[in-house]
């Protein structure tokens, strides 16, 4: 079964808001943009690289994080001696603590069943798949959203260079929630699923997740 790397950095002497996690995301592209579009997903011209981003900034029981996947990882593992302080949206936070960690995962599609929470909420709808989903009754509401889970899922392993031989099979209880994005309301969920795929903790599923949306974690 193949494997990802994941590096992740906390703050934990921080506290931001979930909603904040934009904010690390504009601080560290900008702060680092020299270094690689992977920390901020956008070219030199200002357009967007349309991949899965490899580098996502997240506040988790708010304390501000960076998780890096392969690439990623390593690159926020050079970095990581450089970060002294914060600014969020004109605020200014000293670092005097943060830690880093490493960890191998196994990742794919396996004979097991596995349950997933998403600690931060799911974005799972765009414009037009939105139209879908309230012109759905319930049964379709929630067939709509486990076919949009198991595309999220697919496109996360082809993000990260995983190619899968089987087919992906997952379910999901969600609740959906209103959400500000770009100052924007937006319908987002809340929920668990099962599924048959191995994930590493804390990666993003959906859209914007390089914005800290759709973070799942293994329910034991």
């Amino acid at each position: 079964m193949p494997q990802l790397l994941t590096t992740t950095i906390r703050f934990p002497e921080i506290n931001l808001e979930t909603r904040d996690a934009h904010k690390l995301r504009g601080y560290f592209g900008e702060y680092f943009k020299e270094h690689s579009l992977l920390l901020h997903n956008h070219y030199e011209d200002g357009s967007s690289r349309y991949r899965y981003p490899l580098v996502q900034y997240k506040v988790i029981d708010k304390v501000p994080t960076l998780i890096g996947i392969n690439e990623g990882g390593e690159l926020l593992s050079g970095l990581f001696l450089k970060i002294r302080n914060l600014d969020i949206a004109g605020n200014h936070y000293p670092v005097f603590s943060k830690n880093i960690a490493q960890q191998k995962h196994l990742v794919g599609v396996t004979d097991e069943l596995f349950n997933y929470r998403f600690i931060n909420h799911w974005m799972a709808l765009n414009t037009e798949n939105y139209k879908k989903y309230l012109q759905e009754d319930e049964v379709g509401k929630k067939k709509l959203l486990d076919q949009l889970l198991r595309n999220n899922l697919l496109s996360f392993f082809k993000g990260v260079d995983v190619w899968l031989e089987d087919k992906i099979m997952a379910k999901g209880r969600f609740i959906s929630n209103n959400s500000k994005f770009k100052d924007q309301k937006m319908m987002v969920f809340s929920g668990e699923f099962t599924a048959n795929v191995r994930l590493p903790d804390l990666v993003g599923i959906g859209k914007s997740v390089a914005r800290g949306f759709g973070v799942i974690k293994k329910i034991d």
